[in-house]
């Protein structure tokens, strides 16, 4: 592509390609996706976005084009690669001008520029470093700036990498440029210190930019860049420096106002700092110890007394609660039982911590914590109130206790009291003692502390075992609380119901369960939830009775939370309501809502009964067959819990029928609705492969298979993952048949991972697919790889190379143990050979093969040896407790399945051994060490190491 001439033509489709009209828009992207390849191309896309007169958006996708490009096509082993002439080029030209004036573009170059370091940093691209560091020293403002930036995504970027030659070089880079990197911070950071009082806002905002910024890049250096970073004063100086820096920090939050863009900009800061610790915390545990003194005074001092007030904020508090509770918790911190048999720096460090939390210490904690931050605010009342299940949500979701303040608190809590229970039982004793009897209904604020109390108690229940007679004080004190009505006593009478739930599994005598029994019933308003037999039958007669369509679906609706509560034990009163269900359906031809009812009934019902639900086939097969077909009129209503009760069926279904498998014909115009269905539409074609692969491939997988690459073309990236896990479990479930069903979609997946498909989560689905197909069915593999090579036009053995190229490179996108597993198998089932191809990528071969034993070993702490963790064996049936759902039927055939897979059937560290030693036998001693000299030692280190005693 002659760039002259190709640039006022490129310029006109990239125009087009921004419209919004798609007649005018499709032919655009069809002819910039064929230029892709074309040499020259990205040479014209760069001169585009780097020219600050065209229109903002055509730069825009400029640099969009540009950074898919480094994806695709960067590598020298991609097909269609670029040229390395026109790659110097372009770096050459990405780092000439740090110019860019707008803010969104200007990150997308920072990010693509950190892509091309990904790949070339330092060895193809020498200069890029010391040009960004001469670049950030210049006293152009925008300049500066967007040095700085790109400055920070290549670092990230680099940090980023796992493999130790990767991190060997970022070592290097780090210890270069550390110096560097902290004066150019401390000056950002002096610089905003001494304007932040000006009243300048835009100066103040933009030097405070500049210290995030390089404050980023320190993070990444200082956590990822140093090997014994308490050995470097450098870095433990910045280090202890923090703290100061943390202090000048919140007294500027005095001086700025609360809303605006430097305030946020100056809270972002902060927690970066908290940040820094807290990542340094986790990855260097014992370098952190000189900083742990200091960590525990800040953060006590600003979360727990007067320092904090007026400069602290949510975020903030929350951070310096997980640096308390990380080093409160941190197993590098604990020492053995014999202590003589503990670690010198662990030791210490429990030595430094043992001083920190004295007596008073610990008491003020407690104090604080229960009588302050568990205090329920007027917000969080009002939201118990009106939406009571999304205040639950809200306080047990998730990671939620690393972010918000309440259930931060409660785990700080927590992890303290059973840390230091002997200190702090007596004090929270002495709590529940000042607050026996009756509270005031007019004393809101001792109704709140007694809340905040009583959450306690709760949270520290198995501590408390020894230590309160908890019967008697549910029958002195608790009890006579729920019996108090006053509207104002209600949030204390749910928190009573919940305390009594905190400790009925830990100490309570059951028999006090028929007082506590009555007492539930009087909450729930006399709805008695304890006789199963008389209620079910009761609301049975009540659903015949009644004649109003709104009043069945509510009877319908309690039935459903009896059936769904009670679970398997529903099977012996249902045959009345089965017999009369199909009367029910019948009735309500015209009533879609009602029906909808009666699906959720029926799903409720189908997991209740479990396999005995295939008695209930000649009504419900008819009934998921009406509600998932798209030719008739109800399916609007009707669809989504017809999908719902399609899928449990099968996942209760003990063997595939032929009607069953009859209604499999829906699905096809289901896959083109785009609609949240579509998710349950793959789990409901999973479960077909998990009862009855053969059949079901055999019969529908010509269509499914259609229906699959037309999606591939338009589905988001969710979309794809969820197509392809349906093909990796067809080869999971059948290695001989899958492949050849699927056939029609592999070429696409081989290519995806030969070009480096950019999203990793598709790219690791992808390699689970490639993996199952080259472990489990060789033979189809060569014959793939022997029609790819025609289509690249390249050898075979070229193509296997550049596959375990991109797969040695991307492992870092698989983070299932499962699928990584896989991974290091499937590879290693190309050895021995005396392909020099394979020799010559012995070595990344064995780098996942160690990263693999690294995932799945784990050491037995009384023979000192190491096992397989993903090994299963027929004899390991767990054991279902009463509060835990039966497995149905899917679950035991995946059991099933496992105990067949090479997953979980064969022993990786065996499986290495016996491939290195196969490779041994082939090429000869002298031969095998040549190999093996290809290896990290540091890796060579570790592979011994799980290999001991073969």
């Amino acid at each position: 592509m002659d760039l002259n001439s190709a640039s006022t033509v490129v310029l006109q489709v990239l125009t087009q390609a921004t419209s919004q009209d798609t007649a005018v828009l499709k032919p655009a992207e069809e002819q910039l996706k064929q230029w892709e390849t074309q040499p020259g191309f990205y040479s014209v896309l760069l001169n585009i976005f780097t020219n600050h007169t065209l229109d903002i958006n055509v730069r825009w996708l400029a640099v969009l084009y540009f950074k898919n490009g480094i994806d695709r096509y960067w590598r020298r082993v991609a097909p269609h690669a670029l040229s390395e002439e026109e790659k110097s080029t372009l770096r050459a030209g990405l780092i000439t001008n740090f110019n860019e004036p707008i803010n969104q573009i200007a990150t997308q170059i920072a990010v693509l520029i950190a892509k091309v370091a990904r790949l070339d940093c330092p060895r193809q691209w020498p200069e890029l470093i010391p040009t960004l560091i001469e670049s950030v020293k210049v006293q152009d403002d925008l300049r500066q700036h967007r040095a700085l930036l790109t400055f920070y995504h290549v670092t990230k970027t680099l940090a980023s990498k796992r493999l130790s030659a990767d991190r060997k070089l970022f070592y290097d880079l780090a210890s270069g440029i550390y110096s560097f990197a902290c004066s150019l911070w401390n000056h950002h950071t002096d610089t905003f210190l001494q304007q932040v009082s000006s009243g300048n806002e835009a100066a103040v905002l933009s030097s405070l930019e500049r210290t995030l910024l390089s404050l980023k890049v320190l993070r990444k250096l200082t956590v990822n860049g140093v090997v014994e970073p308490h050995k470097n004063m450098e870095v433990m100086g910045f280090l202890h420096g923090i703290f100061e820096r943390l202090k000048q920090f919140l007294e500027c939050s005095r001086s700025i106002g609360t809303d605006n863009v430097c305030r946020d900009r100056l809270e972002k800061t902060i927690i970066l700092f908290t940040k820094v610790l807290l990542d340094f915390l986790d990855q260097h545990p014992f370098s952190f110890t000189p900083l742990i003194q200091r960590s525990l005074e800040f953060s006590v001092s600003y979360v727990f007394t007067e320092v904090g007030e007026g400069v602290t904020f949510e975020r903030f508090i929350v951070q310096c609660m997980n640096l308390i509770k990380m080093i409160v918790k941190n197993y590098a911190y604990k020492p053995s039982k014999n202590f003589e048999d503990s670690n010198p720096a662990t030791l210490e460090a429990h030595k430094i911590k043992m001083a920190f939390f004295t007596y008073p210490t610990l008491t003020e904690i407690c104090r604080r914590l229960v009588s302050h931050y568990f205090l329920l605010t007027e917000e969080e009342l009002t939201m118990w109130e009106e939406d009571p299940e999304g205040f639950t949500a809200e306080e047990t979701g998730g990671d939620s206790w690393k972010y918000s303040l309440r259930p931060c608190t409660e785990v700080l809590f927590i992890d303290i009291f059973h840390e230091y229970n002997q200190t702090l039982t007596p004090v929270l004793l002495e709590m529940m003692q000042t607050l026996q009897g009756p509270t005031n209904v007019e004393d809101m604020n001792a109704l709140l502390i007694k809340d905040a109390v009583y959450n306690a108690v709760g949270l520290a229940a198995y501590e408390l075992f020894d230590s309160v007679d908890f019967d008697q004080w549910f029958k002195n004190q608790l009890l006579p609380e729920l019996q108090v009505i006053h509207n104002r006593y209600k949030p204390l009478r749910r928190r009573v119901i919940w305390l009594i739930g905190q400790w009925i599994s830990v100490k309570f005598k059951s028999d006090l369960r028929p007082m506590l029994y009555e007492a539930i019933c009087n909450l729930l308003q006399d709805q008695d939830l304890v006789y199963l037999e008389t209620m079910f039958t009761l609301l049975f007669q009540l659903l015949q009775q009644v004649t109003e369509c709104d009043t069945k679906m509510h009877v319908l609706h309690v039935l459903s939370c009896v059936i769904e509560r009670v679970n398997v034990q529903i099977r012996p009163y249902v045959g009345c309501l089965v017999q009369y269900l199909p009367l029910l359906w019948k009735q309500s031809e015209e009533h879609n809502m009602l029906r909808c009812a009666i699906l959720t009934t029926l799903i409720h019902l189908v997991q209740g009964l479990g396999a005995d639900s295939k008695n209930l086939y000649p009504f419900l097969l008819p009934v998921i067959q009406l509600s998932t077909d798209v030719s008739q009129p109800p399916h609007v209503y009707l669809l989504e819990d017809g999908l719902e009760l399609w899928l449990v069926t099968l996942e209760n279904s003990p063997c595939i029928t032929p009607e069953l498998l009859r209604i499999f014909q829906n699905m096809s115009p289901l896959l083109e609705l785009s609609s949240e269905s579509v998710r349950t539409c793959f789990k409901i074609i999973n479960g077909y492969i998990f009862l009855s692969s053969t059949e079901f491939l055999q019969t529908y997988a010509v269509g499914l298979c259609q229906s699959f690459c037309e999606l591939l073309k338009e589905i988001t990236t969710d979309g794809q993952v969820q197509v392809l896990k349906v093909v990796e479990n067809a080869l999971k479930v059948n290695p001989v048949l899958g492949p050849q069903m699927f056939q029609p979609i592999l070429p696409c997946i081989f290519r995806g991972i030969i070009e480096g498909e950019r999203y990793p989560v598709v790219m690791s689905t992808y390699l689970g697919v490639m993996g199952r197909v080259l472990l489990q069915n060789t033979s189809f593999f060569s014959s793939l790889l022997n029609e790819m090579a025609h289509k690249f036009n390249q050898e075979m053995d070229q193509l296997l190379g550049n596959m375990i190229e991109m797969w040695v490179d991307r492992m870092d996108n698989i983070t299932q143990p499962e699928r990584r597993k896989l991974s290091a198998l499937a590879l290693l089932s190309l050895l021995p050979s005396d392909n020099s191809v394979i020799q010559d990528k012995f070595c990344g071969i064995i780098n996942i093969s160690v990263e693999g034993l690294h995932d799945v070993m784990t050491e037995d702490p009384e023979t000192g040896t190491y096992k397989d963790c993903m090994l299963m064996s027929h004899l390991e049936e767990p054991k279902v407790t009463e509060d835990e759902e039966p497995p149905t039927e899917q679950d035991k055939r995946k059991k099933m399945l496992a105990l067949k897979d090479p997953v979980h059937t064969v022993s990786l560290q065996q499986f290495v051994y016996e491939k290195l030693k196969a490779q041994q036998e082939l090429l000869g001693e002298q031969g095998f060490q040549s190999l093996m000299e290809t290896v990290d030692t540091e890796v060579v280190t570790q592979l011994q190491e799980f290999l001991q005693g073969f």
